[in-house]
């Protein structure tokens, strides 16, 4: 589904542990490091494809989170030149998205990557807050600052100001100014042995 624009409706998620962290994930067969997303089915509001995707991507259940925010109306990134595809009768030039902010309210032996016939990640993470701002792909970090500093606010009523600290976002590069983020590493994988990436790594589409 491509809207009159050429950009593809999408939702993303922003899964959050109490304390603060959230789940950074490592997609199959690339480098790149990101939030979960996906595109929406024509029949379905952003609220079921979120929980869709939630499952699709992290093996979770609506029972597993609570909702603590959402982005009003839609983020949009533009794909870069190389990754459209001018041949396609559609032509998707990018995203749309919602973004939901879930608080994680289950274990992590809960998080399962490898519950469909093609997973999205390979391996994750818990990550500071503002961590991805630096660490995801260039042409993605607009949509993440406006996003994560739409959701920053709901996150602190959970995690607290210091887990969640006041920043300022550079609008050159969409990064924190105050402080780079530290970073903090806790998870697993979808895979066996539970080995996590380096904190250097850089997502990509």
């Amino acid at each position: 589904m491509i809207d009159p624009d050429g950009y593809r409706p999408n939702v993303g998620i922003v899964l959050m542990h109490p304390d603060g962290r959230v789940f950074w994930a490592r997609r199959v067969r690339h480098d790149g490091w990101q939030f979960p997303q996906g595109g929406m089915n024509t029949d379905e509001t952003p609220l079921e494809a979120m929980y869709r995707e939630l499952n699709e991507e992290t093996g979770l259940q609506p029972g597993h989170v609570a909702v603590l925010g959402v982005t009003p109306g839609w983020l949009r990134y533009r794909l870069p030149q190389r990754a459209i595809r001018r041949s396609d009768r559609l032509v998707c030039i990018g995203q749309k998205q919602v973004w939901f902010l879930l608080q994680f309210t289950g274990d992590d032996a809960d998080l399962r990557l490898d519950l469909t016939e093609k997973p999205e990640f390979d391996h994750w993470r818990w990550v500071d807050f503002w961590y991805p701002l630096e660490h995801v792909v260039t042409f993605k970090r607009g949509v993440y600052a406006n996003a994560l500093r739409h959701l920053a606010p709901f996150a602190r009523q959970v995690a607290g100001p210091q887990a969640v600290p006041f920043v300022k976002i550079d609008p050159q590069r969409h990064g924190p100014r105050r402080q780079r983020p530290r970073g903090r590493v806790r998870g697993g994988s979808g895979g066996p042995g539970g080995a996590n990436g380096k904190l250097g790594d850089r997502g990509h589409n």
